[in-house]
């Protein structure tokens, strides 16, 4: 049901397989489990931090939902899972020094004509230039990459297509890889098999960052996509603009990136507000 009727990606399939799985073994039958039973789940997660317990709980109350949808139950006993208040946490972003000197490296490591380097060079344009997710860089198609149009057609969560900006310098590394890229995998990134896959991507990450200075724990694929939105807030892009180029189907899940610019909102009120040159006192 949630491949075919809601379109969800195959991360998104395995992580929901993990979550029932993991709760039919604590319960032995979680199809026909009842309140009590489930009602033991939060002694069992009492460790887990309460986002983890929040997306087990969301994970079971839609499984108890479809089986009643089904008519494989007539009760939904989902009631009696936790329902933790998970805080979204705020994202971990790059200064704009770490970025200069993550691109410094990785262009020096182009320059050197090896293969390997100007293909990081191109991953790490995608990521902080264009703000894609590391599953949509790796399994990026040739077809996706325009020939004309400076634009970069995307499939992401759920199966919807967007089409987001790749900048000159990255369409000009673009079609260097082009060039020196071998085999004929319908795949922009190829591996042996298929595509190179998102733990390899993490991996040359990290090892870049490392040669550039940066501590590697700082830095990650995702860590790249927060810098490219929280930048881009930074220099006054629009917030309805940034959830369409994230692919955010709701705003609320943009908007976690306007705390990083509470500066530039305090100076805007302090130079632009009608009371802002009035003196106090007299």
């Amino acid at each position: 049901m949630l491949a075919a009727e809601r379109g969800a990606a195959a991360n998104t399939l395995a992580a929901y397989r993990r979550d029932l799985e993991g709760a039919d073994t604590l319960l032995g039958n979680l199809v026909g489990a009842d309140r009590t039973q489930l009602a033991t789940l939060a002694g069992h997660w009492a460790d887990l931090a309460p986002s983890s317990v929040a997306r087990k709980s969301s994970a079971l109350r839609q499984f108890f939902g479809f089986l009643v949808d089904e008519g494989l139950r007539k009760d939904d006993p989902s009631a009696a899972l936790p329902r933790p208040s998970a805080r979204r946490t705020l994202p971990r972003i790059l200064s704009h020094a770490q970025v200069k000197a993550l691109f410094e490296q990785a262009e020096l490591e182009a320059s050197s004509g090896r293969v390997e380097g100007l293909r990081n060079l191109v991953l790490l344009e995608l990521l902080y230039g264009s703000g894609l997710r590391a599953t949509e860089l790796v399994s990026l198609p040739l077809a996706a990459v325009p020939r004309d149009a400076p634009l970069l057609t995307v499939t992401g969560k759920g199966s919807a297509q967007r089409m987001v900006p790749i900048s000159r310098r990255a369409r000009q590394a673009l079609s260097q890889w082009l060039e020196v890229r071998a085999g004929d995998s319908p795949f922009l990134f190829p591996s042996r098999t298929k595509h190179i896959s998102r733990i390899r991507l993490y991996q040359l990450v990290k090892d870049m960052a490392a040669r550039a200075d940066i501590d590697p724990a700082r830095i990650s694929p995702h860590v790249l996509r927060h810098a490219f939105a929280t930048h881009l807030l930074e220099g006054g892009a629009d917030l309805r603009v940034l959830q369409t180029l994230l692919g955010h189907a709701d705003i609320a899940t943009t908007q976690i990136y306007t705390h990083v610019d509470s500066a530039r909102l305090v100076a805007l009120v302090n130079e632009r507000h009608p009371l802002a040159g009035r003196a106090r006192g007299g």
